[in-house]
């Protein structure tokens, strides 16, 4: 598995944090100390040193003048490197996509119009629980209190908007406007991020970055945070009566949940697997924090759109545990799921409720799955039972000479593609469903944003997942809808000279919103996208497109895209029909429109 957000809670012998796991070339801070009066002891380079400490060697940013003197000294840093982006939007997705690698990530933008733009990026992050720090070029430190219009605001003299808008997706929120309490709203602030694994927010005045003062004179205390505990006979009466309610069903089973990271859980999840041999499936964003080469691995468990055999063997059942599970509309194919709560436990990162109760707060998942893996008998009658009844999956129908590409036809390539040195992002919509199916290697990384799933998200996250992962090659796949949301930053892609490749599955609109109810608004203008990236790429830096109609011409791009042009972001239009999805979209819309479209309960 490719990402430990939460790896906070490791702590160093001494005391200190452990950095995440790193992909890619790191430069600690040096541990010398600065004279008082020296010119680098400002707040812009603690900050800088303040990230780099803690794992962060890119920032990915917008200019504005709010934040110009910031960046300035934020480049200063030899450990940091600014990626500059075409949109606030953008910069603050691949912040996402560069926590879900690296453990934590950073976007800079200026006040209010470069606030108020990024914030719907941080509200995802936020729903994915990753630890990302936003940090906004303020007004200057003169201005507050003073009554005064500025421009990039509502024309009101309220410098609070953009505050209170984050306040709702932001664990902690910082306001530095002088240099006294700097030191300390920033660490409180980032040391926040880590312990919560949620984003923050932290507004420095313009003015301020640039002036040295004697709390910046040193080099960062290195950031000691007290790892979270849980209670000791809490855990136990959990583990206890988990056990006891486990070990007299006949054919348990075990399901992995999208919050088992934010646990830094998921290694303890395969060891209780490993020992209580119970089959084991993940929900649909839990994909990727399980690996699919595990023995005992059934597949994904997404109700009615489950992979082949999974749900049956779930809903069947008669005692499951499901890990940091979300069981959101989505989630559960519009509620219509068969589990029953009395045969559930259900382990959340810091509480454990067993079927109708007891519920056991202050219990940490992690712990709590490792000492109950000891309690647990052997029990393989379930994944017996899959194994039993296993029909292998079937190829798509084999394509005539020059037959207009299918997506089924498509997502076998893609999956041939794969190992352990590439990764997948998947964007909202019909990738979702075929992404799912595919089958990872170990040390494949996948990732997408199931909770939030705001369209767009892949093309940002897939700049910073590529820029921290730098050992793994990764294939994103992208709706043309999506798309045309994000597209822009395709170019800080190929400035960064990354190797990605992109698959634009072009079927002319908004296929996931069709299958939940049409309408002309799910009709989109058609681009010529191979066309679009190549004047993107303007001949600077290493960059290869291609449209695809057919199979032949598919097999004979990714034969380029892997070998000729491994070194060069490669850009795959695929054309295909407008109602061309997958089967499990189709089911999935209904049940979402369902859902949907329910009446007024009686008043």
């Amino acid at each position: 598995m490719d990402t430990k957000i939460g790896s906070v809670q490791a702590v160093a012998p001494n005391g200190d944090v452990c950095c995440p796991p790193l992909h890619g070339g790191f430069s600690p801070v040096q541990s010398s100390s600065l004279p008082f009066n020296s010119s680098e002891a400002t707040l812009g380079r603690h900050l800088a040193r303040r990230l780099v400490q803690i794992g962060v060697s890119d920032v990915f940013s917008v200019p504005g003048d709010f934040n110009l003197t910031l960046l300035d000294h934020l480049l200063a840093e030899p450990g940091l490197n600014l990626v500059g982006c075409c949109n606030e939007l953008n910069a603050g997705y691949a912040a996402d996509g560069y926590a879900r690698s690296r453990g934590v990530g950073a976007c800079v933008v200026t006040f209010t119009v470069g606030g108020l733009s990024v914030v719907n990026a941080i509200a995802g992050a936020y729903s994915e629980n990753l630890p990302l720090i936003c940090i906004v070029g303020g007004p200057n430190s003169n201005d507050y209190g003073t009554n005064r219009i500025l421009h990039h605001t509502i024309g009101l003299p309220d410098f609070s908007q953009e505050l209170r808008c984050f306040q709702t997706v932001t664990c902690y929120q910082a306001v530095v406007n002088n240099l006294e309490d700097a030191h300390e709203l920033i660490d409180t602030a980032i040391s926040t991020a880590l312990k919560e694994s949620k984003p923050v927010y932290i507004s420095i005045s313009c003015n301020l970055p640039a002036i040295p003062h004697p709390t910046f004179s040193r080099e960062p205390v290195p950031f000691s945070l007290s790892p979270k505990l849980s209670n000791q006979m809490g855990l136990e009466a959990a583990i206890e009566t988990a056990a006891d309610f486990l070990n007299k069903a006949v054919k348990p089973v075990m399901v992995g949940g999208p919050k088992m990271r934010v646990a830094n859980a998921c290694e303890a999840f395969v060891e209780m697997a490993d020992s209580c041999g119970y089959a084991v499936a993940v929900m649909p964003s839990g994909k990727g924090l399980v690996p699919e080469h595990h023995p005992h691995f059934i597949g994904t468990y997404w109700g009615a759109v489950s992979t082949t055999f999974c749900a049956e063997i779930v809903e069947s059942a008669d005692a499951y545990l499901f890990a940091g599970p979300i069981f959101n509309d989505y989630s559960s194919v519009g509620y219509s799921l068969l589990v029953k709560k009395d045969k559930a436990i259900i382990v959340q990162p810091d509480r454990v409720v067993v079927g109708n109760g007891p519920a056991f707060g202050c219990v940490l998942m992690k712990d709590f799955l490792v000492g109950l893996a000891k309690k647990l008998k052997k029990n393989t009658t379930a994944y017996e039972n899959y194994h039993r009844i296993y029909v292998p999956e079937g190829h798509p129908v084999k394509s005539d000479p020059k037959e207009a590409l299918r997506v089924n036809v498509l997502f076998e390539h893609i999956q041939n593609m794969l190992s352990g040195d590439t990764a997948v992002i998947a964007e909202t919509g019909d990738s979702w469903f075929n992404c799912q199916k595919l089958k990872l290697p170990k040390g494949c990384g996948y990732e997408f944003q199931m909770q939030y799933g705001s369209i767009g998200w892949s093309v940002g996250a897939t700049l910073g997942y590529a820029q921290a992962a730098t050992g793994k090659r990764v294939i994103a796949c992208i709706g043309d809808g999506s798309f045309q949301v994000t597209a822009q930053d395709v170019s800080t892609m190929i400035r960064c000279g990354q190797k990605t490749i992109i698959f634009l599955i072009n079927n002319g609109g908004y296929t996931i919103e069709v299958e939940i109810h049409d309408g002309p608004y799910n009709v989109i203008k058609n681009w010529n996208y191979t066309g679009f990236v190549d004047a993107i790429h303007n001949g600077e830096g290493k960059c290869w497109t291609s449209k695809v109609f057919c199979e032949e011409e598919l097999v004979k791009a990714i034969e380029t895209a892997t070998e000729e042009k491994k070194d060069s972001l490669c850009f795959i239009e695929v054309i295909v029909h407008k109602d061309d999805t997958s089967k499990e979209l189709l089911e999935w819309g209904s049940r979402v429109s369902a859902a949907n479209s329910r009446p007024p309960n009686p008043q």
